[in-house]
């Protein structure tokens, strides 16, 4: 694939809004001063990227509500034969955002112009932390095209502050041992990013940032604790889940919350698996082309020049 079809074709969009759900009659929440009011409700897009289908969240837009972050796609769940050929995201730069990726099921293979090639599993966690520019190719991993199975995870993107911006590009896998789980009698819960309950994920990042995956049983409610003056979303992935004022959640919604209060309230009648992501704004400018994330036009200009040039690496010898 040419560098310049890549770009041309790699812009960082698509959202639509929802019509918030209301329930009606009892609810299992209930209201406090504490409690975080949601602000708007999403609902993500079918759109492909390669040749693997995603339901895109959010892309370069809300960053009032979602910064650090600035992009959020769950790609499947979809089934894979044995033999298929690999669902594939071909060779790609990035500059200035570290995309992520979270397997709830599934594998997947990671190869780069800093000579890494990796197979990522399910509950892991991936790190692309591109900084000045490098590139990186993504598919469904080899445990899959050899046996078979479900595919499905998230890729979402992490901005990086603009003093990082030209950072040296680096990855990273963490392992199941680095991300805590937490067991309770009513939910369960994985600290990928931050720190929950007392329980701290051994992943670093340049600014404040969580992100939690939970499952909530029946009938359960829960408090998560936030800083006031940090941004906060949800994202269901399966069930409802009853959020402030009685707005309810459903699968492929995202919830952006308002700041100014300390406390996410959370609750399920039939039980329910969702993203709670957030952390402190990095309140600086955002100008995204494609896979470059950056602060001002002219930043975006070198990158497309650096990539041009051969600067972040071949991607014939990713591919």
């Amino acid at each position: 694939m040419k560098r310049r079809e890549f770009i041309k074709g790699s812009a960082i969009t698509g959202f639509s809004l929802a019509i918030p759900s209301l329930l009606l009659g009892q609810s299992g929440m209930y209201s406090a001063k504490t409690n975080r009011k949601v602000y708007r409700v999403l609902t993500a897009d079918r759109v492909n990227v390669g040749t693997l289908p995603v339901m895109r969240a959010f892309a370069g837009n809300h960053m009032d509500y979602v910064s650090p972050f600035v992009l959020f796609d769950e790609f499947g769940p979809v089934n894979i034969t044995p033999g298929q050929d690999a669902l594939r995201v071909n060779a790609h730069p990035h500059a200035g955002v570290i995309p992520t990726t979270y397997f709830l099921k599934g594998s997947g293979h990671h190869k780069d112009s800093l000579d890494y090639d990796i197979q990522v599993t399910e509950g892991e966690y991936m790190m692309f932390s591109s900084g000045r520019g490098a590139i990186h190719m993504e598919e469904s991993g080899f445990k899959l095209k050899e046996k078979g199975g479900s595919l499905h995870g998230f890729q979402v993107w992490l901005n990086m502050p603009a003093q990082h911006k030209y950072a040296d590009p680096t990855t990273s896998v963490f392992r199941k041992k680095h991300i805590p789980t937490i067991i309770q009698k009513d939910f369960t819960a994985k600290v990928v990013l931050g720190e929950l309950f007392g329980y701290k994920s051994d992943v670093q990042t340049y600014t404040p940032t969580f992100y939690y995956y939970i499952k909530l049983n029946k009938q359960t409610r829960l408090d998560i604790p936030v800083e006031a003056t940090h941004n906060a979303f949800a994202y269901c992935v399966s069930g409802k889940v009853e959020l402030e004022e009685q707005h309810e959640l459903s699968p492929n919604q995202l919830a952006l919350y308002k700041r100014d209060a300390n406390n996410i309230n959370l609750y399920s009648e039939e039980g329910a698996e969702l993203f709670l992501l957030g952390g402190q704004p990095l309140n600086e400018p955002v100008f995204a082309y494609g896979p470059f994330v950056m602060n001002n036009e002219n930043q975006i200009r070198q990158c497309y020049a650096d990539y041009q040039a051969g600067k972040m690496g071949d991607p014939a010898k990713v591919n």
